[in-house]
């Protein structure tokens, strides 16, 4: 697999990952005890640490990317292991 074909695969999976990782560890200003400013929505986040997101996304995805490379590499699952419905015995060709 190429370089490039790596980058962008990453690139893919931390933006997954971010868009997955927002709602967690996120309280309201209600949650954490602490007043509301005029004007401001009550579900308006009251600790947003996007620099403690873009780390855990950052680690997620290294993990998450390396284990899609090796994979891919070594071909520990492929398509025919994702195969959770089987065809039926009698729907099966014998072989003769």
């Amino acid at each position: 697999m190429q370089w490039t074909s790596i980058l962008a695969i990453y690139a893919l999976v931390w933006v997954m990952t971010a868009f997955v990782s927002l709602p967690f560890g996120v309280r309201t200003h209600e949650e954490a005890g602490e007043e509301l400013i005029p004007g401001q929505a009550d579900s308006a986040p009251a600790n947003f640490r996007p620099g403690k997101l873009a780390l855990r996304t950052t680690i997620i995805a290294a993990v998450l990317t390396a284990l899609y490379v090796l994979n891919f590499e070594y071909g520990w699952i492929g398509v025919d292991d994702l195969n959770f419905f089987p065809d039926p015995p009698s729907m099966r060709s014998e072989s003769s």
